[in-house]
């Protein structure tokens, strides 16, 4: 009688924490997709002439431009500032770069795993298409796809023509987060 009611504990002990794990995985792409939503509604607002507009109220972060590729069937709104927080809802702006469709480098990052999991299938003269807060669209061409040690990767390229580029963690099917190896998508605008 013992050892049946050990198995059973055993059992439903194991079926408990398989659907905790995946409970857990699911969690992340979830808060993705809603954070997405609500973010769409913040950017309708910001290209209505609103600035700044929080996507919800303890939001410390801002729409600042729409990335799309047709190619891939992606459309993600860009959100201010890549610390971990935001790359948790969205890709991210980096402060220190220039803003979205703007002449000089803007460079944009996110998470391998959810918003920019379609890099690794983005082949070299392929277009992405970047929508300013004033509604307007450029589109822009990939000209280089490499991957760098993360300590290796700096962007203080100075150019009057508008550049993109687009930055996630490497190996995409890594199952450790974080590592040292960077994915590099650099567009130059069309």
């Amino acid at each position: 009688m013992n050892t049946r009611r050990v198995i059973t504990f055993g059992a439903l002990t194991c079926t408990l924490l398989g659907a905790l794990l995946l409970g857990n995985g699911a969690y992340i792409y979830a808060k993705a997709q809603l954070a997405q939503t609500l973010l769409q509604h913040a950017w309708a607002r910001t290209l209505a002439g609103e600035h700044n507009v929080k996507p919800w109220p303890w939001a410390d972060t801002w729409p600042v431009a729409r990335l799309r590729s047709t190619t891939h069937d992606v459309d993600f709104i860009v959100l201010a500032g890549d610390s971990g927080r935001v790359l948790a809802f969205g890709p991210g702006h980096h402060f220190g770069s220039a803003l979205p469709t703007q002449a000089g480098h803007s460079l944009i990052s996110a998470h391998r795993d959810t918003h920019f999991r379609f890099l690794k299938d983005v082949a070299l003269n392929e277009e992405l298409e970047l929508q300013n807060t004033h509604g307007e669209w450029h589109r822009y061409r990939v000209v280089e796809t490499r991957v760098l040690d993360a300590h290796d990767v700096e962007f203080a390229q100075l150019t009057q023509q508008s550049a993109l580029t687009l930055i996630t963690c490497y190996p995409f099917d890594a199952l450790l987060p974080g590592g040292p190896l960077r994915f590099v998508l650099t567009a130059l605008e069309v």
